[in-house]
């Protein structure tokens, strides 16, 4: 059996799936490529968090890849000058709430960024630069519970603003552009 895998940039405001089963008016995955039958996104991002997502034919590719075989790094740019303190709460794991019970999160990889990443600006502006300061951080996760991010930075008192994902495994979003998708043989995970 041959399988298909893609490397993408997912866009601002695009769902992570194919179909819907209602009519609403809303931006999926399947208006970028013409993506072969049965392919899957590997974990999702919600419909306000760009970046990396790899799609798949192969279900078996895909549990490995969402498993916590597979450290996943995301880029946030939080509301206010994110403290030291914030940051060891989010290494050391903290209560956030998932499905309507509370989780305590593992213990992740957590750093300030001195710049911003280099990464395209979002077509959507995120605020004016009057509302006070932002600050970016670099949080790399063997997890992926709904939100995840967004609900460690909120519950430090440091809301997401903008959300990337950077990072899975080796492969890295570098510059593709937002809404690009690659074909390619096979994923360099390096595990």
């Amino acid at each position: 059996m041959t399988f298909h895998h893609y490397i993408i940039h997912k866009p601002y405001n695009y769902h992570s799936q194919f179909k819907l089963l209602t009519n609403k008016k809303i931006k999926l995955l399947g208006e970028l490529y013409d993506f072969a039958d049965g392919t899957m996104s590997i974990g999702r991002l919600d419909k306000e968090t760009e970046g990396l997502l790899l799609l798949t034919t192969n279900g078996k590719l895909s549990y490995l890849i969402n498993s916590s075989k597979v450290e996943k790094e995301y880029y946030a740019q939080v509301d206010g000058d994110i403290t030291d303190e914030a940051i060891t709460m989010l290494r050391d794991g903290i209560d956030i709430t998932v499905e309507g019970e509370i989780y305590r999160t593992l213990k992740c990889k957590v750093r300030k960024l001195d710049t911003p990443p280099d990464i395209p600006q979002r077509i959507k502006k995120i605020r004016g630069d009057h509302h006070g300061p932002t600050s970016w951080v670099s949080i790399c996760l063997r997890e992926g519970k709904n939100r995840q991010v967004r609900k460690m930075t909120a519950k430090v008192g440091f809301p997401t603003l903008r959300l990337l994902r950077y990072r899975i495994g080796n492969i890295i979003l570098d510059e593709r552009v937002a809404g690009s998708v690659e074909e390619v043989g096979m994923f360099d995970l390096g595990i």
